[in-house]
């Protein structure tokens, strides 16, 4: 009977989707101008997307598959959706990665390419493009053994237009029979020449390493002792970083948690130490920000979920590439919006540098992201007094701004930015002085009955940067906004919905004067 059903599961989910495995086209006016959609964000041209996957860089190609559900709005039978682009903001739509098969659905995961052909996979002297990832047994779920999650590999000799499944998968079985045990994340160990992975397992991480991405051994767990435990961890990302410009090296390892985020629900949290070839040692100065079950957030927002980086980003850039999904598993299933669900946050570049308040990722987005940019407009350094300051009219939802606040000048207890429409709905992003807070309100942003937790408080984050000068670095696009505050110190990401357009925005401060030292304002083109 259990063959009966895999074979029934595999029918159906390797049956051809029609129209939802065709290329996209803008050529319609109306193409991407759904209400809500985002103009400069990923998002699929049509039903469920959750956590980004196999995001890898190839011949002029930044690679970026995702969680999909070609036949929902919601969360159901998962294959690998695909998506590339040559400069991080302009995505072409691609046929579907990955397909459900007979061993399961086709959960989280990474995808390298394989310069020395160490898998014996290549063709033609070629290297080939190999996708990690988890096979998600749905008729092993529903029994009591546990084992229905297990790392699998596919390779891809044509970019990563189609693939092959290994015929030895899965690669890594789940003997242990542990229920989450998922989010392969591989990478070349150029210290050890060897694969090295690391994947989720309930309350922490496995290290796992091979000389041919077929063959794994088991090396280590991590984690059972440090970060928050209110959830399930999920989707980690590890890789090597040097400290600022010290040439110091560190290992950084993400870590996904749902629930348990700081300001509740989904979010990232990161550690920093020393690998050993063999074990993950936290570092000395890093480990009292994550004793007790503290943790150091990527994100404060609720919105940047399940983010990894890009592998094989070449030396010549050297970046460290970083999206995540932008949503939240509280209210992603019942957002407003109706022809799909989801999109990705901005592209992101992660810098390690030890800062006064220890080793922190400093996160900023990519560069490129300017060539979106219009005619910028120059703000008059200016005091803000208690009632708003006018910025000028414009349309919030494809605007870039760079603030800067000088603190020796400003008394207010809080300052920062409101948009609003004519509906009375509004967004407001800013400094908690007081409190030494960053915070983002979007309690008043527009819809909210679909979830009770979507709006219920004011989402705050820590200032790290001593400087007396505030740096709000603001992206709104129609239905988010992404603050990179102190030059990446501080981060928070939200999404919003609000019945129309935000049209105004002002400065504000309240309890005092808040002085800006500068500011610029750039109008953004869509980039689809």
């Amino acid at each position: 009977m259990k063959n009966l059903l895999y074979l029934l599961l595999f029918l159906i989910s390797c049956a051809p989707k029609g129209d939802h495995a065709k290329e996209a086209t803008n050529s319609d006016k109306d193409y991407y101008q759904e209400q809500h959609r985002p103009q400069f964000h990923f998002s699929p041209a049509e039903k469920w997307m959750n956590d980004p996957n196999g995001m890898v860089y190839f011949e002029g190609e930044y690679h970026l598959f995702y969680q999909y559900y070609p036949d929902s709005t919601v969360w159901g039978p998962m294959h690998w959706g695909h998506a590339v682009s040559e400069d991080l903001v302009h995505w072409e739509h691609l046929p579907i990665g990955l397909y459900p098969d007979s061993l399961g659905y086709i959960f989280s995961g990474s995808a390298v390419i394989d310069w020395k052909n160490s898998s014996g996979l290549g063709k033609d002297g070629e290297p080939p493009m190999i996708a990690i990832f988890t096979h998600h047994d749905p008729v092993g779920e529903k029994t009591t053994e546990n084992d229905f999650q297990y790392q699998s590999i596919a390779y891809s000799h044509d970019k990563g237009r189609t693939w092959t499944k290994y015929e030895g998968n899965p690669v890594i079985p789940n003997t242990e029979k542990i229920r989450d045990f998922r989010d392969p994340k591989v990478m070349w160990d150029e210290a050890n020449e060897e694969w090295l992975m690391v994947f989720a397992a309930k309350d922490r991480v496995k290290f796992w390493r091979s000389d041919d991405l077929k063959s794994w051994e088991f090396l280590s767990d991590w984690g059972h002792q440090y970060g928050d435990r209110n959830g399930v961890w999920e989707c980690p990302d590890f890789f090597p970083m040097t400290v600022g410009d010290s040439g110091a090296p560190k290992w950084v390892l993400l870590l996904s948690i749902n629930p348990g985020s700081s300001n509740g629900g989904s979010g990232t949290m990161y550690f920093v130490g020393d690998w050993d070839g063999k074990n993950f040692k936290i570092e000395s100065k890093f480990e009292k920000d994550i004793l007790d079950g503290k943790s150091v957030w990527l994100d404060y927002g609720r919105d940047n979920y399940a983010g990894v980086t890009w592998s094989d980003v070449p030396d010549t850039d050297g970046r460290k590439l970083f999206m995540g999904w932008m949503s939240n598993w509280d209210y992603a299933q019942v957002v407003p919006t109706d022809k799909w669900r989801s999109a990705m946050t901005l592209a992101r570049t992660l810098k390690l540098d030890d800062s006064s308040a220890g080793y922190r990722l400093f996160v900023e987005p990519v560069h490129e992201m300017s060539k979106l940019r219009g005619v910028p407009t120059k703000l008059t350094p200016s005091t803000i007094a208690e009632t708003m300051g006018l910025i000028g009219k414009f349309t919030a939802n494809q605007s870039e701004m760079v603030l800067e606040f000088d603190l020796e000048k400003t008394n207010a207890a809080q300052f920062g930015i409101e948009l609003s429409n004519s509906k009375g709905e509004r967004y407001v992003v800013g400094f908690d002085q007081e409190h030494n807070q960053f915070f983002s309100d979007r309690t008043h942003a527009g819809k909210q009955s679909f979830s009770e937790k979507f709006g219920a408080k004011v989402h705050r984050a820590p200032r790290l940067s001593n400087s007396s000068k505030v740096k709000l670095h603001l992206f709104f696009d129609s239905a988010s906004a992404e603050l990179f505050a102190d030059d990446g110190a501080t981060v928070m990401t939200d999404i919003f919905f609000p019945n129309e357009d935000f049209s105004k925005a002002v400065l504000f401060s309240s309890g005092g004067e808040a002085t800006l030292a500068k500011g610029i304002i750039y109008p953004l083109e869509r980039s689809w």
